[in-house]
């Protein structure tokens, strides 16, 4: 019996334990829930045992359910990674390949892996977005992009996969001539949030009412970090930059760095992964240009 056991029958047992309904789950499946309920019994019938428990007003998973719920969504998993594997074989070098990266990440880096891209794939076009937050994974979610470099979002969606890449030192900055400069260190928190903070904000609606490394109340989101640096040096505010944009500014005194009080998990460093759907992994080039970056991570940032 349980070699009839087939992959949509899993499927269906995962949706109805993540939906909390059978009803819920043939909606996601775009089924009728008679097929969803008949699919799960016929189940239940192979394993031998219920899988769920049906006397409440919703179906609940049984012990034995729970303890084959992991199982069942490594198995889907496995099964999509190799459907994936299988169509990007088929599919061969890619006809383009397009990346969105997080603005965060070192361009000196970046534009290293792109030269060398250019001269192992002449012939294939490369397509950047530079993006922040959610607005670098929302082009990975829609299939506009195969490949997404994040850092500045510290969440990777669940039907993605992440590989580590660099961290990026970060560091809370302010003019000379802003108030806070003129603190002794380390500062307190309501110190700074008596002052305007500069903070990058999401295109997307994918962070929408979230907000990251935020302390002051009074608030300026702007959503080109270029802008971010230009305001900072103006004395417009103070925030967070990527060590490597702003060491120039520190060496000739047009930024200086801040500490704000002990234990803040400001200013540190934008830990940077190449994320790609499960269902649409990279292609030769594609592969090819993430473990380009992964070389360029290798060597010290200047």
């Amino acid at each position: 019996m349980l070699d009839a056991m087939s992959m949509d029958q899993l499927r269906t047992f995962i949706a109805a334990a993540d939906e909390g309904s059978f009803s819920a789950a043939g909606r996601k499946l775009r089924r009728a829930q008679s097929v969803v309920s008949q699919t799960l019994a016929n189940l239940e019938q192979q394993v031998g045992f219920p899988l769920f428990e049906r006397t409440g007003r919703y179906p609940q998973l049984t012990e034995a359910g729970k303890a084959l719920l992991a199982n069942a969504r490594a198995a889907a998993d496995s099964m999509d990674g190799f459907k994936a594997k299988a169509r990007t074989l088929a599919e061969g070098l890619e006809p383009e390949l397009s990346v969105a990266v997080d603005v965060m990440y070192p361009i000196e880096a970046l534009t290293e892996a792109v030269r060398a891209f250019h001269e192992a794939f002449p012939i294939t076009p490369l397509r950047l977005y530079v993006e922040a937050l959610g607005a670098v994974i929302q082009p990975v979610l829609d299939g506009r992009s195969r490949i997404g470099i994040i850092g500045s979002l510290p969440e990777v969606p669940s039907n993605c996969e992440s590989e580590y890449l660099l961290s990026v030192p970060a560091v809370t900055m302010v003019a000379p001539t802003h108030p806070l400069a003129s603190i002794d260190q380390p500062i307190p928190r309501a110190a700074a949030a008596s002052h305007v903070q500069l903070v990058l904000t999401d295109r997307s609606s994918l962070t929408e009412g979230r907000n990251f490394g935020v302390v002051s109340p009074l608030v300026w989101r702007l959503a080109d970090l270029g802008a971010k640096h230009a305001f900072l040096r103006a004395g417009l505010g103070w925030g967070i930059m990527p060590q490597h944009m702003v060491e120039d500014d520190i060496a000739r005194g047009r930024l200086v760095t801040i500490e704000l009080e002990p234990h803040s998990t400001l200013g540190s460093a934008f830990s940077m992964h190449a994320i790609y759907r499960k269902d649409m992994p990279p292609g030769p080039a594609g592969r090819w240009f993430v473990s380009q970056l992964k070389q360029g991570s290798a060597r010290p940032l200047e």
